[in-house]
């Protein structure tokens, strides 16, 4: 079998298929092929013969070689038995052709346009997408005159593809595309560029793409995400992996989130929570979506009274990983009473031997669980502050609302996703 060195699926899709004597037996309708490797072998050729409605299937090895102008066959077309379709193999314009997948280097959804098919190994495979202008332009049949129009003004565009070993699989039961997954590759795009993708995807493939990925990345994806966005992904999974999200998420933000769903799901989703994490999202349902107590969130940085500088350090290294921002460092005394607060600036510059008690601000800005969001974020604003403590009316410290969660709530829809997220996990 003859096959030059590469070829585009709307070329191929335009070409005639010939017998062995030259005679045209059909017009190429499809291409199939078997995915599992990084680039698919090609299966089989399904034509569209005159007057029959059924594709007839030719099996790859038939065909004796392809042209710029046609395909031809090894026999007669008679002399073939029309092969059946396996279970795993996926047709290409059926299948794939003008579906989306993720340009991973690009940081966003791109549509299929063509195809490229070349030699692998001596065996004819799926090798690339072509995503670009180009791709677009020989499926109408105009690359040629926009190429010469092009030429007119010294340009040449680029031919935009997307190699298929970029691509992780086809599902043959759903036909729907799925993408390279690789956590390690995904991990390393930042989180809002995930927020992106995934914003950008149908349904099925956001649902596949999440459930694939470690609950620390989807976590993080998710944090950069609009509500309603967020709530989309997790309606879109299994419970377990929500509760999996739901549990790396900040707490106030899973709140929030189990407060709009149906209760008989966020009370399944709690159920396959850890506990202390389910513990704290249970807290702070309690709390009307309207007040400070809605806002906060219970992961702060506190340390008890009398802590020299040095064992203050210490302590922050230990507990300081699971807060939310640890630019504000709160005292309590034995009864778990907000007594006095200090910056991390003020701990780094204090001698090691002094007392926490003596470098602490002990006039400290705070609301109650009942505050309003405005006349929250008013305080925050007013004192230029980076959080603000909640406390109960005995001033046991319950929380602290951050500064990027007091504007957001307080902000008009459009400012935002203008808003840059002051702290982040």
């Amino acid at each position: 079998m003859i096959f030059f060195a590469e070829a585009y699926l709307s070329d191929l899709m335009r070409m005639n298929v010939l017998d062995r004597d030259g005679k045209i037996v059909g017009r190429l309708r499809d291409i199939a092929v078997r995915p599992g490797d990084a680039f698919p072998l090609v299966t089989k050729l399904l034509l569209r013969r005159r007057g029959q409605r059924e594709p007839f299937a030719v099996p790859w090895g038939a065909v004796r070689s392809v042209s710029a102008e046609s395909i031809t066959l090894l026999q007669a077309l008679d002399q073939i038995q029309s092969a059946q379709r396996g279970d795993d193999e996926v047709l290409l314009v059926d299948s794939v052709l003008d579906k989306q997948i993720v340009d991973i280097q690009g940081h966003r959804v791109v549509k299929v346009n063509d195809l490229k098919l070349g030699s692998v190994r001596g065996e004819v495979r799926l090798v690339a997408a072509a995503v670009g202008t180009r791709g677009l332009l020989r499926r109408l049949s105009l690359e040629g005159l926009a190429l010469r129009l092009w030429g007119w003004f010294g340009r040449r565009p680029h031919e935009r593809l997307i190699s298929w070993e970029h691509v992780h699989s086809l599902d043959p039961t759903s036909q729907q595309l799925r993408l390279d997954l690789e956590r390690d590759r995904l991990r390393l795009l930042h989180p809002a560029d995930l927020a992106d993708i995934l914003g950008e995807l149908s349904a099925v493939d956001r649902a596949a793409v999440v459930s694939s990925l470690d609950e620390e990345t989807a976590a993080a994806a998710m944090e950069e995400m609009d509500f309603d966005l967020q709530k989309a992904v997790l309606e879109s999974v299994e419970d377990e992996k929500a509760a999996d999200i739901l549990e790396e998420i900040d707490p106030d933000d899973a709140a929030d989130l189990m407060g709009d769903l149906p209760k008989e799901r966020a009370d399944q989703l709690l159920e396959l929570m850890e506990p202390e994490e389910a513990s704290e999202v249970k807290e702070l349902l309690k709390y009307p979506d309207d007040t400070a107590g809605g806002l906060m969130t219970p992961e702060f940085v506190a340390v008890p009274a009398g802590m020299t500088a040095q064992e203050a350090i210490g302590y922050l290294r230990r507990a300081g990983e699971e807060a939310e921002t640890i630019y504000y460092c709160y005292v309590l005394d034995a009864g778990n009473r907000l007594i006095g607060v200090f910056s991390l600036r003020d701990l780094i510059v204090a001698p090691p031997t002094r007392v926490i008690d003596e470098i602490m601000a002990r006039d400290v800005v705070s609301v109650q669980p009942d505050t309003s969001h405005a006349d929250t974020a008013g305080l925050i604003a007013r004192y230029n502050l980076l959080a603000i403590p909640v406390v109960d009316e005995n001033g046991r410290l319950l929380g602290i609302v951050t500064v990027d969660d007091a504007m957001d709530a307080v902000l008009p829809s459009r400012l935002k996703k203008q808003l840059p997220k002051v702290f982040s996990s």
